[in-house]
């Protein structure tokens, strides 16, 4: 039975498998007999990977498959500093798991998207999860926090996803946002109001975020994006045109 590496954002951590990605989507969002519900992020990494800083052997060989022949669940092999600890050359396939268990799997883009005009929004999802507004595009952003950070504040490595604003990311000011499922308008259009000054780049919206967003807000064009030092890849988000045509039970899923 093949064993998997996964690498879970929500929560973050690194977890061995005899699971499929559907199937670990559908057991790690719902849990056994469906009691527990929440959204699930997770890449499949090469199996090959390994780190000083993890003991994924040691994992591998507790992977065993139960007496009566079922697969083994889980074995977690870490739930502290993951992330720093992965590259981007290790990943793999991105999921997107709803949380009534549906999952949706992702492909790195070749290169990153060409930045768009406006005003954007990023939800930090690992190893922080605040809501940002910012006048940065996705690198630009990424690099003043992890590569060149422009504070005191930096991290090694930042898993986020670009958010779409609708009118606000031109006009914050006088453009309507009551269709946008975010709370608190007021609020994020004085965020991104003192976003676009010219002396500030990013303001801090959400200190401390609900780790579960609507998935049709990704923004399409953009999408999910992990670095780790210099490195950044984009997990784009398809339209929700083809997410209605070619994933209608994820898409219907995901907007329960």
């Amino acid at each position: 039975m093949d064993t998997h590496l996964y690498f879970s954002l929500i929560p973050e951590s690194l977890i061995a498998s005899h699971l499929t990605p559907d199937q670990f989507g559908q057991y790690y969002a719902t849990g056994h007999g469906f009691k527990s519900k929440g959204q699930v992020l997770f890449f499949e990494l090469d199996p090959s990977f390994r780190h000083p800083f993890f003991a994924i052997d040691e994992a591998l060989a507790k992977c065993e498959v139960h007496p009566d022949g079922r697969p083994k669940n889980s074995v977690y092999v870490a739930t502290y500093r993951v992330l720093e600890h992965i590259p981007v050359s290790a990943l793999g396939t991105l999921y997107v798991t709803t949380a009534y268990g549906a999952t949706l799997a992702l492909a790195a883009a070749d290169a990153l998207p060409a930045p768009a005009s406006g005003l954007h929004l990023y939800k930090e999802i690992a190893p922080v999860d605040s809501l940002v507004a910012s006048s940065q595009d996705p690198q630009r952003f990424y690099e003043s926090i992890v590569v060149n950070p422009s504070k005191f504040v930096r991290f090694p490595g930042l898993f986020f996803v670009e958010l779409d604003l609708g009118p606000l990311a031109a006009d914050p000011m006088a453009a309507a946002g009551r269709d946008l499922p975010y709370d608190n308008i007021h609020h994020l259009r004085e965020g991104l109001i003192e976003a676009a000054r010219p002396d500030k780049t990013s303001k801090m919206v959400e200190r401390v975020q609900s780790p579960e967003f609507a998935y049709r807000m990704v923004k399409t064009g953009s999408g999910f994006y992990y670095g780790n030092g210099p490195d950044l890849v984009c997990y784009p988000m398809p339209s929700h045109d083809d997410l209605r045509e070619h994933h209608p039970l994820w898409w219907r899923s995901a907007n329960k």
